[in-house]
């Protein structure tokens, strides 16, 4: 490895909740001389955990990146969430990295969180290193660990290094490459191995030749005729093998007490490849002709808009990976997506939340560049002579939904447009407004994910809202036949009202809507006032009879009717419609439908009883259960009042492996018993407006 690139590496933090990332990460930017002090997460002096939300909670919320100089190398380091509400952040940024340190804690082992991440890094072929986390915690033990990554995340875990000393006694690490023990804090002092590990040692050093020797034709020749490699040839076969895939080395550490993370530094250069190792990346132009191009900086530009960062008094920040050539500073850009050029100012590298000017960024580097006018979330950018668009990575779907009202009445067009800065920052929440409801409906990964999104709203923009269950969609409709006269006669001086219809209303299929059928006959109702008397009636349909609901699937036939030379009009027809429709109505008896929703749910097997169980429970009716790989996925409709909040339920009873996704399908009636009950409360609550 000798190119342009050869002393960048662009590395992501991953793991599941509570691991530990931000704490390692604080831990490497300090020993390597990024930051003055190890920030820590518990008392709010953490470089990267430094918005309000996260503070609060104590966990990673959004992406935060820095970078480090080590030994000639320039790292880029994305600190990634690891709790289920914001993992979208973490797989988006998987999208631009070149590898990841997982980070496992040694008490806790793997998760589910670390198996998501784990899959998602699958997904993008990253070569990665696993980090054992917290080995100075009560009851820390990295057995269990190795033998789960084996067979949980089905890898080939390969120690590089052996603890020393267990729990509260863990004092630092035997390195097996440079067979040296190395103790203490920060950089760490190399020592002799201690006698009571020398042979463990040896058993474990014998292994790692084998898997060295095995990733090269070359190296596995000299391993069998010497039956030794140097450090190098070790370092050089365990990165190949890293690269490749067919290895993940593992190092230990206590990334609180600083014991441990400096090796690592010294892994992240030695194992995790380059931009150039990386081979090309593949992209098509806008004509849609596949182009690879090469991590080169004299190639063509070609740099990928990967995160935005909404700040009411800066702009729009926008975060952006380069794959290929140089963005400059004070310079002109192509958004390819977009068809335009966007004129910017000063770049600069992340460091948390502050920002370090720089004149250029080439291949692997994560760099910001403020107030692009066009830009969003997944665009390319690019030279206008040579454009290329580059793979998007889709928004996952939402999980949960949630109703956003303002405390302040009045303020619905300023939460409104908040949000909408919001979503541009974070692709996975989604803003729509019911318009059956009229509710502002913000839909996201999970409850606290939408709340931290309320909080930040009251930060960033000066609004607060309230978050409450949002309003089932229910319908009204009839199930029987009726004749009816609608009839509006007013005279009180002068010019009276006079409009007389007399209609047919009957039920239409389920999912029928609505039909007007004109079927006057001599002219008993003069033909510009026809459409005055379905429009009376398609206003009436806005509100039903039962509990304010919308009336859906009826025919109405206007049949027969009157009206008088002088009083009748457009208005006194569309009120006797109105009222004619609103009695028959009363008349064909009206019941309430509900939407249905058609879930797709992937549980593990073993879960699968449970889910069946719980999904009849809510009223819901299985369509069908069929095998994926280790999972069963099941198919089932289930009325939306049951699963307005299925997400924590379904997590709660899978452990967090289960996963759904859902959308309407069809209305059907509501149960009489129900009904009864949803129709006084929706009364109750018009009363109260």
């Amino acid at each position: 490895m000798s190119g342009k690139t050869a002393h960048i590496r662009n590395v992501a933090l991953v793991g599941h909740s509570g691991c530990g990332k931000t704490s390692l990460a604080e831990a490497l930017l300090f020993t390597a001389g990024a930051t003055t002090r190890q920030g820590k997460v518990d008392d709010g002096s953490s470089v990267l955990d430094f918005e309000p939300e996260e503070i609060k909670r104590k966990i990673t919320i959004s992406s935060a990146f820095h970078h480090y100089t080590w030994k000639k190398h320039t790292v880029f380091v994305a600190d990634t969430p690891g709790d289920d509400n914001f993992l979208a952040d973490t797989r988006a940024v998987l999208l631009v990295a070149d590898a990841c340190v997982v980070v496992i804690d040694a008490v806790d082992g793997v998760k589910v969180g670390t198996e998501k991440v784990w899959a998602a890094a699958d997904t993008y072929r990253l070569p990665r290193l696993i980090y054992i986390n917290k080995l100075d915690r009560e009851r820390a033990d990295y057995g269990p660990v190795l033998e789960a990554v084996k067979n949980i995340l089905e890898a080939t875990p390969v120690p590089v290094q052996l603890p020393i000393g267990r729990e509260a006694a863990f004092k630092g690490v035997v390195d097996l490459i440079q067979m040296k023990a190395f103790t203490g804090t920060g950089k760490m002092e190399a020592g002799p191995i201690p006698e009571d590990l020398a042979e463990e040692v040896e058993s474990l050093r014998g292994d790692l030749m084998n898997y060295a020797a095995e990733s090269d034709d070359e190296l596995i020749e000299k391993f069998l005729d010497a039956g030794e490699l140097t450090p190098e040839e070790v370092l050089r076969g365990l990165r190949i093998g890293t690269l490749t895939g067919k290895i993940v080395p593992v190092l230990f550490g206590a990334s609180v007490a600083n014991v441990g993370p400096a090796l690592l530094l010294d892994a992240i250069n030695h194992f995790l490849p380059a931009p150039e190792d990386r081979g090309e990346v593949r992209g098509k132009t806008p004509a849609g002709e596949e182009v690879s191009l090469a991590a080169d900086p004299d190639g063509p530009l070609a740099a990928q808009v990967f995160k935005t960062v909404a700040d009411p008094y800066a702009g729009r920040l926008s975060l952006f990976r380069v794959y290929s050539g140089r963005m400059v500073s004070d310079s002109t850009v192509y958004n390819v997506n977009k068809g335009v050029g966007e004129r910017y100012g000063q770049l600069f590298l992340l460091e948390g939340k502050g920002q370090k000017p720089v004149p250029e960024l080439g291949p692997g580097a994560f760099g910001a560049v403020a107030k692009l006018k066009e830009t969003v979330t997944g665009d390319t950018l690019a030279s206008e002579a040579k454009p290329v668009l580059l793979p998007v990575l889709e928004p996952p779907r939402a999980m949960i939904t949630l109703a956003v009202e303002p405390k302040v009445k009045g303020e619905e067009d300023k939460v409104f447009t908040a949000i909408q800065k919001l979503t541009e920052e974070d692709p996975s929440l989604r803003l729509t407004r019911n318009p059956e409801t009229k509710e502002i409906l913000l839909s996201g990964m999970g409850s606290v994910h939408i709340e931290a999104t309320a909080e930040k709203m009251k930060r960033k923009f000066g609004v607060e809202v309230n978050l409450t269950l949002p309003k089932v969609p229910y319908r009204e409709t009839i199930k029987g036949k009726t004749k009816v006269q609608g009839k509006y006669k007013r005279q009180s001086g002068g010019r009276g009202q006079y409009g007389d219809t007399w209609l047919e209303i009957e039920p239409l299929p389920r999912g029928g809507g609505f039909e007007f059928v004109d079927a006057i006959v001599g002219g008993v109702i003069p033909k510009q006032y026809i459409p005055s008397v379905e429009k009376g009636i398609v206003e009436a349909m806005q509100e039903g009879v039962l509990a304010g609901f919308p009336v859906v699937d009826v025919k109405v036939t206007l049949y027969d009717g009157s009206f008088h030379e002088v009083d009748s009009s457009d208005m006194a027809f569309k009120i006797a419609g109105s009222m004619g429709f609103k009695k028959g109505v009363q008349q064909a008896n009206p019941v309430l439908l509900e939407p249905i929703m058609k879930m797709t749910v992937t549980v593990p097997e073993e879960n699968m009883g449970d889910i069946i169980g719980d999904l009849n429970g809510r009223r819901g009716r299985v369509l069908g259960v069929e095998a994926q790989g280790k999972n069963q996925v099941i198919t089932a409709h289930v009325p939306m009042a049951e699963v307005l909040m299925y997400a924590p339920d379904l997590i709660s009873k899978t452990g967090g492996r289960g996963t759904f996704e859902m959308e309407l399908s069809h209305y059907e009636e509501v149960p009489p018993h129900l009904a009864e009950k949803i129709i006084a409360e929706a009364r109750a609550a018009r009363e109260k407006e």
